[in-house]
């Protein structure tokens, strides 16, 4: 444990239940004083209802919570940062409209004497603060033209202004680029210096032997497994995740030659800039029929601008360069022309992006192919509970029922959800931003299992990812982007997760 195992968090026989289904079942955890303590699990295994607990959402149905000692019982999150408990969302919980320094002080904003807000203050504060975490950003930038990777640092930074003893960290990571992601465990190794708990969640195995002290799995709601650093490897963590032997296999079975037809080819893309964001900027790259074609680069490299040009969904203009799609010549007006072409489009952010969270799996399966199902303009809901029906069971899909509103899935069933509409257009490329972002090993194992089943349907992938070891073990090819360009290409035959880092660095002689 920490700091002589001085024990800041103690959850004793927590429980929770919701209408009759049990979420948490007499869980025991503690986090020492300077000590960074794993909580591993797929999803749905209980983790975000354990951090909900301890920050105050949502309050336990049984069982002893104690900080630093003294019992405790959170009506509202205003408790727990009471406490000295601050909460890390792997959603970003940010006003976009606002800027960095307003949304690292909303709702405490520093005040002058005459009672208005305090903003040379403010600015001043988060400045400091953002520099603690080793962050290079204006605390006056509107947070809606930061890129997610950003706004995640930014929520770190807001956590960090609290001065909390107890962080709970849920996916910090998910979308950082591996430089941040070191900038990042340079603060946690301060934070552990200085003495405060961590309570760290993440499905990244390499993060958690790199940055915790322990581990613990939840399954089901139950605690069945707990591991020093020093026992804690992928595959045992796995196993005990699953509840069954777990193979690490990225391999997608791509079925790609180079006597098969290209499906996609871009000749020197570039894209009118703007503030922002990182357009392309002379990228060229092809992708064949039945090949899986990664997309690497640090944060702010241009990999989402990439993949949301060639979909007409950036609103950016096309300066110079071509785009062939199944041989002819293309142009991406709009994301609906893109879908006519061919083209399917998977993007980062699920919850935003790629769902509409209140309505059904039934409808946000069925959205894209609303047209084919139609009969003389009328979709009858019966043949869309059929469609949806047998492809949530052939993606896997875990749910109570097809009327559930979508947002009421697990992170890894809703990305399934996504994948499986894009799937259902049947394309001839498939273009994918972080797909298995914030999803547990199981999830993930399935998803590469649908990528390798496309490809070997002849559907040609573009798949644009921040994990090294995902690119290498998944795609044929990586194409690695620095400041918009392609730089780099690398077989992942004969290149490994160094010689990708490298070349995302610019570090390739």
């Amino acid at each position: 444990m920490g700091d002589g195992g001085v024990a800041l968090v103690e959850l004793a026989g927590v429980s929770k239940t919701y209408g009759g289904v049990r979420a948490l079942g007499a869980v025991d955890f503690t986090a020492a004083k300077g000590e960074v303590h794993a909580l591993l699990g797929e999803n749905g295994a209980g983790k975000s209802t354990l951090l909900k607990i301890l920050s105050g959402e949502i309050a336990a149905g049984g069982g002893a919570i104690r900080i630093a000692g003294e019992a405790v019982r959170f009506a509202r999150p205003a408790d727990a940062r009471r406490a000295g408990v601050a909460m890390i969302h792997q959603e970003l919980d940010l006003v976009p409209a606002l800027s960095v320094a307003e949304n690292v002080f909303l709702g405490r904003e520093p005040h002058t004497r005459a009672g208005t807000v305090d903003r040379r203050r403010m600015v001043a504060a988060t400045r400091e603060v953002l520099e603690r975490s080793g962050v290079g950003l204006d605390p006056r930038t509107p947070v809606e033209r930061l890129r997610t990777g950003e706004q995640q640092l930014v929520t770190i930074a807001k956590a960090l202004s609290l001065d909390a003893r107890i962080l709970l960290m849920d996916e910090p990571t998910s979308a950082l680029s591996p430089r941040e992601v070191e900038r990042l465990f340079t603060v946690i190794d301060q934070l552990r210096a200085d003495g405060a708990a961590i309570v760290y969640v993440s499905h990244r195995m390499d993060e958690i032997g790199r940055v915790a002290d322990r581990a613990t799995v939840l399954r089901n709601g139950e605690v069945v497994a707990e591991f020093s650093a020093a026992e804690l490897t992928a595959e045992r963590a796995a196993e005990a995740m699953a509840g069954r032997p777990v193979h690490l296999m990225f391999r997608a079975d791509s079925v790609s030659s180079p006597d098969q037809d290209e499906v996609l080819r871009v000749e020197d893309l570039v894209v009118r800039p703007r503030a922002g964001r990182r357009e392309p900027d002379g990228i060229s790259l092809t992708v064949r029929a039945g090949e899986i074609v990664g997309v690497a680069g640090l944060l702010g490299a241009g990999r989402t601008e990439l993949l949301e040009t060639l979909y007409g969904a950036s609103g950016g203009k096309v300066l110079r360069g071509r785009i062939f799609l199944r041989g002819k010549e293309f142009r991406p007006r709009s994301p609906r022309a893109s879908l006519r072409a061919g083209m399917a489009f998977v993007p980062e952010d699920r919850r935003i992006a790629g769902l509409a969270l209140e309505h059904s799996v039934v409808a946000n399966t069925v959205l894209s192919i609303v047209d084919r199902l139609a009969r003389f303009g009328i979709v009858p809901g019966r043949r869309e509970r059929a469609v949806a029906g047998k492809e949530a069971g052939r993606l896997g899909v875990k749910l109570g029922s097809l009327a559930d509103p979508v947002g009421s899935l697990s992170g890894g069933n809703q990305q399934k959800v996504v994948l499986g509409r894009a799937l259902l257009t049947e394309p001839a490329l498939l273009l994918l931003d972080e797909p298995t972002r914030g999803v547990d090993v199981g999830a993930k194992a399935e998803i590469y299992r649908l990528l390798g089943e496309a490809a070997r349907g002849g559907v040609g992938v573009v798949l644009a990812s921040s994990e090294p070891a995902e690119l290498v073990g998944v795609c044929d090819r990586v194409v690695v982007l620095r400041g918009g360009r392609s730089v780099h290409e690398l077989d992942t035959a004969r290149a490994g997760e160094a010689e990708l880092l490298a070349a995302s660095m610019g570090d390739v002689r």
